[in-house]
Order: C-alpha cells, then structure tokens, then sequence
C-alpha cells in the first residue's frame, strides 16, 4: 500500500466567548473551550497506481484528511504512512514523493514563462541537469505545450496554465499526485483534455491519483474508486460501479409510442415529462422494480416504439449519501 490510514482523528478546539464586554473581560481570566471534530476515527489504504475520488460536501472533513496526509497538520490520534514515511516526522523526504496541483493557486511565477519556474523547481529537488532535460522535453510532448512554454504565465489561458502546473507537478517523478479541483474554471474542451491526460498519467506512467473536486464528470472520468466523507466520517469508499450498483433508489424509463402516450399511475411512480409521442417516468425501485414496471407499461400501451432506462446521475447518488445525519 503506498497510503495506509488507520484511526485517524483530528479534533480543533476553539476559544467559546460570550458576544459582549462582559463576555471579553471574562475571557481573559476563565477562557472556555469546546472541541471541534473535523476528521473522525477513519481508516483507509490506497494501493500504488489507483485513482481514487476524494470528496465530500464543504466543511465533511476531507481538506483536513489531506492536510494531514501531507503533514501540514498533525493528528490528534491514528497512524499515518505515505509511500514508506510518517507525514509529520518525514515530511521534508515525503514531498520528494508527491505532486500536487490546485485548481485556485498557482506554483509557477506570474510574471515569468514557465520554463523559468521549472528551473527553479530543479533546484529545489534537486535534480541532476541531464535528468531534468530530458523528463521536461518528454513532458513538454506529451503535455503539448512548445508553443507557450516561454510565454509569461500572466498571458496564458487557464486551460494552458494547468498544464504547465501538472508539468511542474511532475518534474521531480512523483509517485502520488493530490489534485484539488484541477478543472475548475475550465471550458469543455479544456477539462476533457486534462481529464484524459490525468488518467493517462495514472494507466500509462502508474501515477498514483488522488483527486478532490465537486465536478462529478471529473470523478466518473478519472477515477476507479471513491471515497466519500461526511462529518469527518467515510460513508463509502467502493468502485464507482458499486456506487451506483448499491445506491440506485430510482430509475428514469422513457417510453416513445407512435400515437399520444397513456400514463400510467400507480405507487412509486412518477410522471417527469410528457409530450405527443413520449413520456418519462420516475420510478422507486423500493416500491417497483423496473422489469414489472416496463411489463405494465407493454400492456396497457400496444404502440410503443422504444423504451429506454436511465439510472441516476451519480451526483444524485452522492447527494443521498451526502445527508445522512451525523450520529447514524
């Protein structure tokens, strides 16, 4: 396992105050206190070369988890390896191992051309110059960023400075790559083609990949696996296959007929559009299945000219995960 995780916890505690002058002045001689949980006894492994999702709503506990896996913050309890070190005590050596990219913050100069940060990223880890040449012209192709590697960082598109981050994020041959939201900002076209050169990166290079980002489209298309945390709790952590396998309450069925469509009533169903030669339906699977549903719908409809079934999106799988309440 290149990240192993066992009972991890991390617990803030806060100054509590009074909103008043009296309050302020009482503080100065009896502060009080209450403790904050943002990560709560989780446990987790990620094998060398997996893609894996790491999300959660605002405030679930995730930025912390990472926080710590970095060694930015220290746990309040729980052991912690990262590609063979302990974040906290090796975090100096740890980062030799790791590439991490943010979709909001830059590592690359504002006002110099990319080259220029990348030589400074040389020196700081230290990597031979032969070495380096040739790892930054095998990134540069396979990046396809010649014609605006020299170009002040401040002229560049969004789309093109997130490839020259991901090519600082590689220089020193990372073997774990933390992204956070990496497409965010991005036009279609630019997102698709970050998206496929990620997971290249992980299929082709054997780049480990941990990507947080509420952009779902990221999720189902870079990674294999996914953890999701809540209240500083994991509510999963499976394939995304078994996601959608084991939380799909509802399916959506689209019936197309050749004369004005019947709708069917019945518990557990329900009716989403209906136009002149179609209609889509809702169904609770906890009431019908869909096979009795679609058998149904051949009987009382003899003109249907096709019949097609949609699963839930997978951020509406997530989102029901999402609520479930804190002490369940």
């Amino acid at each position: 396992m290149i990240i192993n995780v066992k009972n991890l916890s991390k617990v803030f505690r806060t100054q509590v105050k009074e909103n008043s002058v009296k309050g302020s002045f009482k503080a100065i001689f009896k502060r009080e206190y209450r403790e904050v949980v943002a990560v709560d006894n989780i446990s987790f492994s990620i094998k060398k070369g997996e893609s894996v999702a790491f999300i959660g709503p605002n405030g679930a506990g995730k930025s912390t988890t990472i926080k710590m896996l970095t060694g930015i913050l220290y746990p309040s309890s729980g052991d912690i390896m990262v590609a063979g070190f302990n974040p906290q005590e090796d975090r100096i050596k740890l980062a030799f191992k790791l590439g991490s990219i943010f979709g909001q913050k830059t590592q690359l100069w504002y006002h110099l051309p990319a080259r220029d940060s990348f030589n400074l990223f040389r020196s700081i880890f230290e990597i031979d110059k032969k070495v380096f040449d040739k790892r930054l012209k095998e990134l540069i192709d396979i990046f396809e960023i010649h014609e605006y590697v020299d170009v002040p960082v401040r002229r560049l598109s969004l789309g093109q400075r997130m490839k020259c981050e991901l090519v600082g994020s590689l220089l020193h041959n990372p073997d774990i790559l933390l992204l956070d939201e990496p497409t965010i900002g991005l036009d279609i076209i630019a997102k698709r083609q970050l998206r496929e050169t990620i997971k290249r990166l992980n299929k082709d290079k054997g780049k480990t990949i941990i990507l947080t980002s509420h952009d779902l489209e990221d999720i189902e298309n870079v990674c294999d696996r996914v953890i999701i945390i809540n209240h500083g709790r994991i509510l999963f952590d499976d394939s995304i296959d078994k996601l959608k396998s084991e939380h799909v309450t509802k399916k959506r069925i689209k019936i197309v007929t050749e004369n004005k469509p019947k709708i069917i009533k019945g518990k557990g169903v329900e009716v989403l559009k209906v136009n002149d030669f179609s209609i889509t339906y809702e169904i609770d699977l906890g009431v019908i299945d869909a096979k009795s549903f679609i058998n149904k719908a051949i009987a009382s409809q003899k003109d249907i000219v096709d019949i097609s079934i949609m699963d839930m999106k997978i951020e509406e799988i997530i989102e029901q995960l999402y609520v479930v309440p804190k002490d369940e």
